[in-house]
């Protein structure tokens, strides 16, 4: 899509907006220092650089308006922001007049005043607008309270609400920063049903009919495209997440639904069930934290995870134990858990759902010996990294849905006495094993998934071209 010239000129106006806070800044020190005895300042060095100021005040409110004009940014804050930029360059054009014709009564002191409160004013309203009006006190805050939300426990993924628990939780934490409440890229908003709905500035983005809706559009386009949503610098959805999304609009994107009520493709189930799991196993687990005390984790190491979007968190209020949620992180691979080593003793429960991870990563993972919960599902594991965790005499719930592991395979953590759950649904585990397992697992819970996969003709996939961006 190209830009017009409007919208060209104006994203330089994050660029410009800079020059005049700090000229504007610089000039209004110099004029104040010029009143000192000791300091020796030109009349002409200040009213060059208030009108260097100036010129720079006036042209960030031209791109700024420019910019404004995509309607990507809340309208009350950006209104306010606009009107504030211009009071700074009026207000700076009359400072430069009195400095030129040597006025400096009260009239020159009390302007100079208020240009400074406005440069203060709007640079905080254009923060509101990039970062979200917290951003000033989040740094005293628990910043990861602050972001994460807790998790709905979902007992039974059949009553789950298609929208509220399964679609929702993705456009949360994978598009609400560009499309919510604080900031709403061309005009689409998708924190809220009549939102989504009503669409953007281009018209409607979901769409029940195969093939049409923009949202998917955008979703399934190359990363490297600019049209593509996420941009690619932010965290990406995953297959699982997109397939979820998709099934959700083909299948009249309704925001009332339960999940028994829709067609599921057999593709779309382990993902579904994954939820469930997760959130029954969290909640098992909630109360099995170490009961030794444990230095607090490496800062450093916990800020290389959050880097690469990887939520890291205490388990429980006042404890050092923390909790790996590779849910929203991008392009992990196998190297990247490496990252873990420095937090192994701190480390109880670890999530690597839907990530790309292979056997090599258990090996890794195999010397955090006191997590107590190990999700694995949709991810490239076999019989072969199973081997790498034999040695987690702690852990009491192990999640492997939609794996490869065999019944072979379970069979050699016997070892593990913690142990109380296993997911294996959708697994190469195979009817002939389940005796073998309920034997050499008689006090654990082996769950299966708990009901068949219909198949419909929807489970078939075709693959269309995206429409084209206008």
């Amino acid at each position: 899509m190209l830009l017009t010239i409007t919208e060209f000129i104006g994203r330089f106006h994050p660029v410009l907006v800079h020059l005049p806070i700090g000229i504007l800044l610089i000039g209004l020190l110099l004029q104040w220092l010029s009143s000192k005895e000791k300091y020796l300042i030109n009349k002409e060095v200040i009213k060059v650089v208030i009108l260097c100021g100036m010129i720079a005040a006036i042209i960030s409110c031209i791109t700024g308006y420019m910019l404004s004009l995509s309607g990507d940014y809340d309208k009350t804050v950006k209104d306010w922001h606009m009107w504030m930029g211009i009071g700074v360059a009026v207000i700076s054009i009359v400072v430069y007049v009195k400095i030129n014709y040597a006025q400096y009564g009260i009239q020159y002191k009390i302007l100079s005043v208020v240009l400074f409160l406005l440069i203060l004013v709007t640079g905080h309203l254009g923060g509101t607008l990039t970062h979200g009006a917290n951003y000033l006190t989040e740094g005293w805050t628990n910043a990861v309270d602050s972001v994460i939300t807790p998790k709905k426990i979902i007992p039974n993924i059949d009553e789950a609400n298609v929208y509220l628990d399964v679609v929702r939780p993705i456009l949360e934490t994978k598009c609400y920063s560009c499309h919510g409440e604080k900031k709403q890229k061309g005009n689409l908003r998708l924190d809220n049903p009549q939102w989504i709905v009503k669409g953007s500035k281009n018209g409607p983005v979901i769409n029940g009919k195969e093939g049409e809706s923009e949202l998917i559009n955008r979703l399934t386009l190359p990363r490297e495209n600019d049209d593509h949503m996420p941009p690619k610098q932010k965290p990406q959805l995953s297959e699982q997440e997109t397939a979820a999304i998709h099934w959700w609009i083909d299948q009249g994107a309704s925001f009332t639904k339960k999940i028994k009520e829709l067609k599921q493709p057999g593709t779309l189930k382990p993902y579904l069930l994954s939820l469930q799991s997760d959130h029954t196993a969290d909640k098992k687990t909630a109360s099995n934290i170490p009961a030794t005390a444990v230095e607090k984790g490496n800062e450093k190491a916990m800020q290389q995870l959050r880097d690469k979007v990887i939520t890291i968190i205490p388990v429980a209020q006042n404890s050092n134990y923390l909790m790996a949620d590779f849910v929203s992180a991008i392009d992990i691979s196998d190297k990247d858990i490496a990252l873990l080593l420095p937090l192994k003793k701190q480390l109880v429960w670890l999530k690597l759902s839907n990530t790309n991870i292979t056997d090599s990563a258990l090996s890794v993972i195999g010397q955090c010996t006191n997590l107590t919960l190990l999700q694995l599902n949709n991810t490239k594991v076999s019989d072969k990294g199973l081997a790498a965790i034999k040695k987690l005499d702690n852990l009491q719930s192990l999640s492997l849905v939609g794996t490869k592991v065999t019944g072979q395979g379970i069979l050699q953590l016997q070892s593990l006495k913690s142990l109380q759950s296993i997911y294996l649904y959708l697994t190469k585990v195979n009817r002939t094993d389940w005796a073998q397992l309920k034997k050499a697992y008689p006090k654990i819970l082996l769950d299966t998934g708990g009901y068949i996969v219909p198949l419909f003709a929807t489970d078939t996939t075709v693959v269309r071209p995206p429409k084209p961006i206008k």
